[in-house]
């Protein structure tokens, strides 16, 4: 067993894992899927593309046999973190998963929750206009709806748009004021977003509060069971360490 650790990365908290872990003098080999044209790279080593699902990662970690596993993608990276939760049982790999903690309803938030993109879709059929901030790979779920939607992605979406879309491509972080004035300007009647957590995109909702309007949550998918996870970057680099 080789003394590297295998961080699937990203996010941001994988790019601080790394920066923490390099530090500490680990071996670190962040791991990004590829679907983001200029990611921002984490230090230490980095490869880019996917294992080819779990068979694909279960092989790497034969011939690597790295000392452990970080899986720091993002909340709805289901298909890796499955991947990484069956290839790492494979062969008895210590996998940790690291997720920061979803975002909570306070006083003036108007949140509805539902279960995925469709449902979502469903949910904002009849509204005015819409302000989807949900990734360009779930797009094609909102392509029937037929009034005006403002679609924010990084990069170009996978899928069909709106007929009524208006793409607008951007990084942020975003301020509070930056965001409101987008949606005073496009004159947002409701936002769709993923329950993703963090900071970083957090400034849509209380942009949303400021203005009074209400918000679709799209809930994280389920984590694979019996994997160990942990909310924060200092968390995981201490269970790094504890391996030895």
């Amino acid at each position: 067993m080789s003394g590297q650790v295998l961080v699937l990365g990203g996010t941001g908290e994988a790019r601080r894992l790394a920066a923490a872990l390099v530090a500490a003098g680990v071996d670190v080999l962040s791991s990004l899927a590829g679907r983001v044209a200029d990611p921002v790279l984490p230090e230490g080593g980095v490869r880019v593309g996917g294992f080819g699902g779990a068979d694909g990662l279960a092989d790497w970690l034969a011939v690597h046999r790295p000392r452990a596993v970080v899986d720091a993608t993002h909340p709805f990276a289901a298909r890796i973190t499955a991947s990484a939760a069956a290839a790492a049982a494979r062969h008895g790999t210590p996998l940790l998963r690291l997720q920061r903690p979803g975002w909570t309803p306070g006083p003036g938030d108007r949140w509805t929750s539902v279960d995925s993109l469709d449902d979502a879709a469903r949910a904002v059929h009849d509204a005015g206009t819409v302000f989807l901030t949900t990734g360009r790979q779930g797009v094609g779920a909102f392509a029937a709806l037929p009034g005006r939607v403002l679609v924010r992605a990084v990069d170009p979406p996978d899928g069909p748009l709106p007929a009524g879309a208006v793409l607008l491509l951007a990084r942020g972080p975003f301020t509070v004021d930056e965001e409101a004035a987008l949606m005073r300007e496009h004159g947002i009647d409701v936002v769709v977003t993923k329950d993703s957590g963090g900071a970083m995109t957090e400034a849509k909702l209380a942009a949303a509060r400021r203005l009074g309007l209400p918000v679709v949550l799209v809930r994280r998918p389920p984590l694979p069971a019996g994997v160990e996870v942990v909310t924060t970057v200092e968390e995981a680099a201490a269970w790094v360490t504890r391996l030895g």
